[in-house]
């Protein structure tokens, strides 16, 4: 299987409602983005995905929340903004700007700390949307 990522740092905020201070206020956490295309083959250029299209897509997606309420990217069956709803949202923005890849899978992890991540895995061989 080849693999081609990369990874951007982004600051941003959200409350996790229910639960006692610091989570249960407004604060921020620096989000390490990580994300990887997988492909068993590679296209006729030789790569598994554009590298140049992969980071503008996450540069676009991080500036959408950088110092920002997280809140604006919260779907309406989540209760709060959790680092596998962050990371499934971003699945969707960078698979729109990805387009179908056949054969290929994308993988998403925020990161919340050096330690604990959420993630999101899903084809790409299909035109998708958020």
């Amino acid at each position: 299987m080849y693999e081609t990522g990369t990874a951007l740092a982004v600051r941003a905020f959200h409350v996790m409602p229910g639960m006692p201070p610091p989570e249960g206020e407004r604060h921020s956490h620096d989000y390490r983005l990580d994300v990887v295309v997988r492909r068993e083959d590679l296209d006729e250029r030789g790569m598994v995905v554009d590298l140049d299209l992969l980071e503008e897509g996450l540069r676009r997606a991080a500036a959408q929340v950088e110092d920002q309420d997280l809140e604006r990217i919260q779907p309406a069956d989540a209760q709060a903004v959790t680092v596998e709803v962050f990371a499934r949202w971003l699945h969707g923005e960078l698979a729109d700007a990805l387009g179908a890849l056949p054969g290929a899978t994308l993988a998403v992890r925020v990161w919340e700390n050096p330690d604990a991540f959420g993630g999101y895995t899903a084809p790409l061989g299909a035109s998708s949307s958020s």
